[in-house]
């Protein structure tokens, strides 16, 4: 399986070729984070994770900034068209400082 390109992501999502899910709707709408949130997360983010292995399609996980707020995407993609999965704003107790690794458990 290919890994994907954050180009091709925001090409799609310019095109209006990201489609998400009614559970993934309810998801951002509980956390509070907005079609402007994603797509500005989008535009300047950046891949720091790839599940090239997913199913039904390769997928990722975006670090980006809605504002000064770091914003999580999770997303895949045949190439053709992207499914938005989730999103989230990143817990500091979970995620280094830049928010692009995770933290260990310790226990």
């Amino acid at each position: 399986m290919k890994e994907l390109d954050i180009l091709e992501l925001r090409k799609l999502y310019k095109n209006d070729m990201v489609f998400l899910t009614s559970h993934c709707s309810l998801r951002l709408e509980q956390r509070g984070i907005t079609e402007d949130d994603i797509e500005s997360a989008l535009n300047n983010g950046e891949i720091i994770e790839q599940y090239p292995e997913d199913y039904p399609w390769p997928s990722c996980l975006i670090l980006g900034c809605s504002g000064n707020r770091p914003l999580h995407i999770c997303m895949g993609s045949n190439g053709e068209a992207a499914k938005l999965i989730t999103a989230y704003w990143p817990d500091p107790e979970k995620w280094s400082d830049d928010f692009k690794h995770r933290k260990e458990n310790e226990s």
